[in-house]
């Protein structure tokens, strides 16, 4: 369900399409899934309004947490599906830099530590 549709294997794609074929809740969550993924890959932001309409009107408690979860920041996840820039470098600064604090933790003061940010 979650790999690409022309990724699977033909015995793959008969599996998924038994397995879909019997639970009508999977062949729901497929077709939201994968409609997610063209909209993530292909930066159609405009299309999540729609995305969460359908999945409201599925049956699919899980789902409607995510959309309940986007619906809070509406604005922000469809730029994050429409504008091409991201804030990942800084972010993995950050990251890093948490890190070293974490390694640090009760040993020494804020003067090493920014000594090992600067050094790494």
């Amino acid at each position: 369900m979650l790999r690409r549709p022309d990724a699977l294997t033909e015995t793959e794609r008969l599996h998924l399409k038994a397995v879909r074929a019997r639970c009508s809740e999977l062949d729901a969550l497929t077709g939201h899934v994968r409609s997610f993924a063209t909209m993530l890959t292909e930066r159609r932001g405009e299309c999540l309004p729609a995305w969460l309409d359908a999945v409201r009107q599925d049956d699919l408690p899980s789902l409607h947490t995510l959309a309940a979860g986007i619906d809070r920041d509406r604005d922000a996840v469809t730029a994050g599906l429409t504008v091409p820039w991201s804030s990942g470098v800084v972010q993995g600064h950050v990251n890093r830099i948490k890190m070293l604090e974490r390694q640090m933790f009760g040993r020494a003061g804020i003067a090493l530590l920014r000594k090992r940010v600067l050094m790494s």
